[in-house]
């Protein structure tokens, strides 16, 4: 598995996230077709000015178009106070096979790497045990329950954090 810069040819793969009702049913539910395509050049600038990463999900190192989803890492605010979240969405067809859980060990230990990030946290949804899953297995400590505000929708989710750590993250079994 290996981790790319999104790039604007990625739309499709975009769409396909966050235009499906099951892939955002955790999420507030589908976002406007309209929306995605400047969504997309957002994100590619953010990725280019270094100030977010905002990764896909590459599954076959040998083919860059072909995506499993993606990981991002950006800085986030409450209550006036800087934080560092993390976020990530694997397509049905890579779900259950341990992507995403590689993709976010990837990314954290780049972050961890990199010294700019400090502890790094995650809000899936309560219902969402895959993902709550990755939380658990690569050593985030569950703060509590906390709604969260998304796209306009207020979501019920765990918060989890995890502090930079300087040994590897748990292994993947």
């Amino acid at each position: 598995m290996w981790l790319r810069d999104v790039r604007p040819t990625d739309l499709e793969a975009y769409v396909r996230m966050r235009c499906d009702p099951v892939m955002m049913a955790e999420l507030g539910g589908p976002r406007p077709r309209a929306e995605i395509e400047a969504k997309v050049q957002r994100d590619v600038a953010s990725a280019a000015s270094g100030a977010d990463w905002i990764l896909m999900i590459l599954p076959d190192p040998a083919d860059p178009d072909l995506v499993a989803g993606t990981v991002v890492l950006w800085s986030n605010e409450e209550h006036g106070e800087p934080f560092s979240e993390i976020g990530w969405m694997v397509l049905p067809e890579y779900q259950g096979r341990g992507v995403g859980r590689a993709a976010v060990r990837l990314l954290l230990e780049r972050a961890r790497d990199d010294g700019r990030w400090g502890a790094v946290h995650a809000f899936p949804a309560i219902s969402n045990a895959p993902s709550n899953g990755i939380c658990r297995a690569l050593g985030f400590t569950l703060v509590g329950p906390e709604p969260v505000v998304f796209a306009g929708n207020l979501l019920e989710t765990n918060h989890w954090r995890i502090d930079q750590p300087s040994a590897p993250l748990n292994p993947l079994e």
